[in-house]
């Protein structure tokens, strides 16, 4: 039996005094890919910064990567960050330095001191999502779907046991969408990391069919619809 990576019992999900999400009982195992969907406003958002530490859990239980998320203290929030990769729509890359220098930034932050094990680690990771020897290359000399890629290098570097991606193909024309679909895909089955990946593109659903939550209606709906 896979490890569990998530578990949500009876949570109750709030932005600030709004109730956003009731009764919420999720439950994602190592190697997962998952996909979160819903209108915008249906709480996908909340979701992923409960599971991330940004919103607190104050009704229902929840465990994160070993984490209980009603007990997380906010000195707890970076060690639970360092057990998760999260990619944005939005890259955030360092535009003033190279992929090298923006991967050694996160593993510096992640407290990584040893300077050999840091280039040994991000080379990996470049390997990883295809973009080997890309290590000298500026952002900017780099395609979107390239950029996304480094995006998901960096969440790779502290071997998360989750990745949850927002929107991460919402900027990306439709074949470069599929591929970063694929990468995700590869990357749950050969690490064995569960992806949780909230999106507005249906048509990926239909190509590349997982597992579905649903956000509506307050609620999350587990769809439980497995073709992979």
């Amino acid at each position: 039996m896979d490890n569990i990576v998530i578990q949500l019992s009876d949570a109750v999900i709030y932005q600030q005094n709004a109730l956003v999400l009731n009764n919420v009982n999720i439950t994602i195992r190592e190697g997962e890919l998952i996909y979160l969907i819903g209108r915008t406003g249906t709480g996908k958002s909340s979701l992923l910064k409960t599971l991330y530490g940004e919103l607190p859990l104050l009704k229902g239980q929840g465990e994160v990567a070993g984490y209980d998320l009603r007990k997380l203290a906010w000195q707890d929030v970076p060690m639970l960050r360092r057990r998760l990769g999260i990619v944005f729509q939005d890259l955030t890359l360092l535009t003033d330095r190279n992929v090298e220098k923006n991967l050694q930034f996160v593993l510096e932050a992640t407290g990584w001191t040893d300077k050999k094990a840091m280039k040994t680690r991000s080379i990996e990771v470049l390997e990883q999502v295809g973009l080997q020897g890309k290590g000298e290359k500026m952002p900017y000399e780099l395609s979107g779907g390239e950029q996304q890629r480094i995006a998901i290098a960096r969440a790779l570097l502290n071997k998360p046991a989750i990745i949850l991606a927002d929107e991460p193909t919402g900027n990306l024309d439709p074949e470069t969408s599929d591929d970063i679909l694929l990468l995700l895909r590869r990357l749950a089955i050969e690490n064995r990391t569960a992806v949780l990946m909230a999106t507005h593109d249906y048509l990926i659903l239909e190509k590349f069919a997982a597992r579905i939550l649903r956000c509506t209606g307050g609620e999350v709906i587990d769809e439980q619809r497995v073709r992979m």
